[in-house]
């Protein structure tokens, strides 16, 4: 049975570092705030997750094509799109210690560091500069991405000329982005360089509120069938709008440290086509088989990767009171989970139990199963550490496998074992994550 118990970030931050999801960025150093680096299982965790959305939203539908832009981008995308000018945070700084906050994060008219006392509000623009070429003039500035949607703007005509598609149709993208954030914090909730997996839906004016309902229920889909936690989902209809936005609606999770957005849904109306077209001289428009032409209207389902993660770790964290100790797990998706499976030896100093547990390891690796082969500490130790990292069934070559070649699988969740034939473990594991 779970118990109840207080999660806090520092218990999800502690355990991602310490069984190698995700390390803090250039720790030998020092660190670099608003940095973070994935560690070997936090890049498994993060390919199931993108493979579950690409599957979900590209890859099984006919209406969607998928695009890998750029990062570095004509600065004028970002003059055109209004980033240049519009794409800020108020800032403030404090006149003692000269350190600056994000002015909506912070609690009264004193320094939190130093008591000292806050200039004036500014706006601070989160575009990371840098220069292409070898000459360091005007000329040269450009700018990291802030977002992957002006990519998919930017392609729109050679998607249109290459593959004719019909209205409605998408096109889907994951991809880094950055901002150079006044106050990164939270974990990987809030950092300077982040992933994001995002649709822009072309559709036509009068139809898009339909397609923006629809695009809710899709996300809301997957977000369940990721495991995250649709008790701790909250839909917020945003009040104050972006500037290409006509409504939008973010969808928030209940993270240890408050509500706050995980993804959000927007209706971008024509306002990026119909910008860029004017901005560039190039028509960015469909046309119809009767020849008649429109600037098609927009619907964006929007994903940070990184808070996808955060959100799955914390709705898949679990303590039980086992007596004598607490048994920590992550009650992931099998088919999430950065591990299939286990296999361990019943014991390591008995040649043909060790051999036969390796020759099950390398089956499960032939059928392209994330397996994990461990041998180091009693059982009971080894299955903590499996649990800690959310591996599904832990599986046991013991004794009896050498007289019946079946091996004890024990089940992450309830704890239980049964006995399954070797030559039914592909098939038990396949059923399991799908």
């Amino acid at each position: 049975m779970e118990d109840n118990f207080d999660l806090t970030l520092e218990k999800i931050v502690n355990l991602a570092k310490r069984r190698g999801f995700i390390f803090p960025g250039s720790e030998i150093y020092g660190g670099l705030s608003g940095t973070w680096d994935y560690g070997p299982l936090g890049v498994a965790l993060k390919e199931n997750i993108k493979a579950s959305w690409r599957r979900k939203f590209a890859t099984s539908r006919n209406d969607m094509y998928e695009l890998d832009s750029s990062i570095l981008m004509n600065p004028q995308t970002w003059v055109t799109s209004g980033h240049a000018e519009g794409f800020a945070d108020p800032m403030v700084e404090c006149e003692k210690c000269k350190k600056r906050f994000r002015e909506d994060q912070i609690e009264g008219d004193v320094c939190p560091e130093c008591s000292g006392k806050f200039g004036s509000v500014r706006q601070f623009n989160l575009m990371f500069e840098t220069r292409v070429g070898a000459l360091e003039d005007s000329s040269s500035k450009t700018y990291l991405r802030p977002e992957t949607a002006q990519g998919i703007f930017l392609n729109f005509k050679n998607i249109i000329d290459t593959f004719h598609p019909k209205l409605p149709f998408g096109v889907a993208q994951i991809g880094k982005a950055f901002r150079n954030e006044i106050t990164p914090r939270d974990f990987i909730f809030r950092s300077r360089e982040f992933e994001q997996m995002e649709i822009e839906y072309f559709v036509k004016e009068e139809e898009w509120q339909k397609y923006f309902e629809y695009w809710k229920d899709e996300m809301m889909e997957w977000i369940s069938s990721v495991g995250i936690d649709m008790g701790k989902i909250k839909e917020i209809e945003k009040e104050d709008l972006a500037h290409y936005s006509k409504r939008t609606v973010d969808i928030e999770f209940v993270y240890p440290f408050g509500q706050k957005e995980l993804f959000g849904l927007a209706y971008r109306t024509n306002y990026d086509l119909s910008a860029h077209s004017d901005g560039s001289g190039q028509k960015l428009e469909y046309l119809f088989d009767d020849g008649s032409r429109i600037t098609p209207h927009v619907i964006e389902p929007s994903f940070g990767l990184d808070r996808a993660i955060l959100a799955v770790l914390v709705s898949a964290y679990r303590e039980q009171d086992l007596g004598e100790e607490v048994r920590t797990y992550l009650k992931l998706p099998a088919n999430i989970a950065p591990v299939n499976a286990a296999v361990f030896p019943l014991v390591r100093n008995k040649e043909d139990i060790t051999d036969k547990a390796r020759i099950v390891f390398g089956i499960l690796k032939e059928k392209g199963f994330r397996v994990q082969y461990d041998d180091n500490g009693n059982i009971g130790k080894r299955y903590r550490r499996q649990d800690e990292i959310g591996t599904p069934f832990c599986i046991t070559v013991d004794y009896d496998t050498l007289e019946n070649n079946t091996v004890t699988v024990r089940d992450r969740d309830t704890q239980e074992q049964k006995r399954i034939p070797i030559d039914e473990l592909t098939s038990f594991l396949a059923d399991q994550n799908k």
